[in-house]
């Protein structure tokens, strides 16, 4: 194994979905496409990022809006935060130290919760936070 590449956010209308991944969050379009009669493949994600998230509708065993864990590195986070902010993205709060890093919790329209996380921040096994 090398590397997760692409992972699926359960929402409830791919169109709003991509409109929103797409114009508000500031990630790209990478496909899209249909297969079969009544199914639609919408792929986004960062720019210059090797994973990217699909938008699905039919896994029964993931409703919209049951995404939580997801976690984005940003090279600024705050500077991230701001511009989503700007564009009308919900955030949980500012960006805060938390074990782990420094993270901001955004919500999808659906209730999917992704964190974006300052990449390098001092993760909690070097601030005493977590021990092993």
């Amino acid at each position: 194994m090398q590397r997760i590449t692409v992972v699926s956010v359960p929402v409830s209308d791919q169109e709003a979905a991509k409109t929103f991944y797409t114009e508000q969050v500031g990630f790209k379009l990478i496909t899209e496409s249909r297969f079969g009669d009544e199914l639609h493949w919408i792929q986004v994600g960062p720019a210059d990022g090797e994973a990217s998230l699909t938008l699905v509708t039919w896994f029964d065993s993931m409703p919209p809006g049951s995404l939580r864990g997801l976690v984005i590195d940003c090279a600024d986070l705050q500077a991230d935060y701001e511009a989503m902010r700007a564009r009308g993205v919900r955030f949980l709060g500012p960006p805060e130290q938390q074990p782990g890093g420094v993270f901001a919790i955004f919500t999808d329209p659906d209730g999917n919760q992704i964190s974006l996380r300052q990449a390098g921040s001092p993760a909690g096994e070097e601030q005493g936070l977590i021990r092993r």
